[in-house]
């Protein structure tokens, strides 16, 4: 069991902003950011590719209502919404959750590196992914 659904649960408390049947929205412990919010679906699944697609778009519906709250309350005019999926891409908790980390200046917020590659096989890699689904 993680803490978040501990936190759902009601096993440890949380500083909530948004509750619904599917989705809990709460400030996070650890901010990157004053504002730094995770959003996390009620349902228990440890990555995105395991979230139904009920509880997916519970938190797509309120996702932007979130953002616009969070930028409203801290006075930020850029964001970032970020989401990992497996130890490697540094997920810590393993429930799904989303994180709205307000920009207030240039030094606060998430730092982000973007090393770039090149795209070779981009229509054969297409139809592989597109085949899958």
């Amino acid at each position: 069991m993680t803490i978040f659904a501990k936190i759902i649960r009601g096993e440890i408390p949380c500083h909530k902003i948004y509750e619904d049947e599917h989705v809990l929205a709460f400030l996070d412990i650890g901010p990157v950011a004053r504002g730094h919010t995770l959003v996390i679906p009620k349902e228990a699944a440890a990555t995105l590719d395991q979230l139904s697609d009920e509880a997916a778009a519970a938190i797509g519906r309120v996702l932007p209502r979130l953002s616009r709250a969070v930028l409203a309350a801290t006075g930020a005019t850029a964001f970032n919404v970020l989401q990992n999926n497996g130890a490697m891409a540094h997920q810590a908790v393993f429930h799904v959750h989303f994180h709205i980390i307000p920009k207030l200046d240039d030094t606060s917020g998430l730092g982000v590196g973007w090393p770039t590659g090149t795209l070779e096989d981009g229509a054969e890699l297409a139809k592989a992914i597109a085949s899958k689904l």
